[in-house]
């Protein structure tokens, strides 16, 4: 990248890091009750774990450099059990990541190498075991001391969707938000998709840059992209027409 969209890409990661930390010292209860949940999840189970990082900054951008060419910015749901995790603190890097993976080198005309050319965000940096387990973690903070943990979701989903207009301009990439069912009104990413049609009302060019898809996870997206492929359609043509589609009728802008 030029020294221009570097510079950007630096302040935008800058505030991607200081969000997660004024979010994390806003919320100092916050990894006591994603344990007590983490526990009786496991009940029973052999899914016990030890949360380690409640709220996560994807420390994988701490190693892009002013050599490396960004083509896609690839928005997830919230960290799970995997990207908490010390070791790891990164975006998708569980099951949906390696299908991720395998989607893109099974795709070369795409151009897209995942661990080189593609960055990661996600609606949210707040952990939970699963995503539709986000709400059960803001029904026990509720009735236990006060709605600290929801009103902190709300207001992680707009910092997320400010700083993925942010990174947008920085780097010109094209943008796929993978798994919108909970983008949906009533959903638990509501508040995201609602920031996201105040933000780029008026960004005709950058909104067409958006393409939103199935989730990869469970091979969501493979399985939808298989279906709906018509014949002699490059990968590529697919890819934009669904996304399209997808994104209409998620942000009908």
């Amino acid at each position: 990248m030029n020294r221009g969209a570097w510079n950007r890409f630096v302040k935008a990661r800058d505030h991607f890091r200081y969000a997660v930390d004024e979010l994390a010292r806003s919320l100092p209860k916050l990894k006591s009750i994603q344990q007590k949940f983490a526990d009786s999840r496991a009940e029973g189970k052999n899914s016990s774990y030890t949360v380690e990082t409640p709220v996560v900054y994807n420390s994988a951008l701490d190693g892009i450099t002013i050599n490396d060419e960004i083509k896609l910015i690839l928005v997830a749901d919230n960290p799970g059990r995997r990207e908490q995790a010390a070791e790891n603190r990164r975006y998708l890097v569980g099951p949906s990541g390696k299908i991720a993976q395998k989607f893109f080198r099974d795709n070369p005309a795409l151009g897209i190498d995942f661990l080189k050319n593609v960055i990661i965000l996600n609606k949210t940096p707040i952990h939970s075991p699963r995503t539709v387990e986000l709400r059960e973690l803001c029904r026990i903070e509720a009735e236990t001391s006060g709605s600290s943990i929801p009103s902190a979701l709300e207001e992680s989903q707009k910092t997320m969707a400010s700083l993925l207009l942010e990174f947008q301009l920085a780097l010109d990439a094209q943008v796929w938000i993978v798994g919108y069912s909970e983008m949906k009104r009533g959903g638990i990413f509501e508040v995201y998709t609602e920031k996201l049609k105040a933000l780029y009302s008026g960004k005709k060019e950058m909104y067409k840059n958006i393409f939103f898809f199935r989730h990869f996870s469970m091979n969501q997206f493979t399985i939808d992209l298989k279906q709906q492929a018509l014949p002699g359609e490059t990968t590529a043509k697919s890819l934009r027409r669904i996304g399209t589609a997808y994104r209409e009728r998620i942000l009908n802008l």
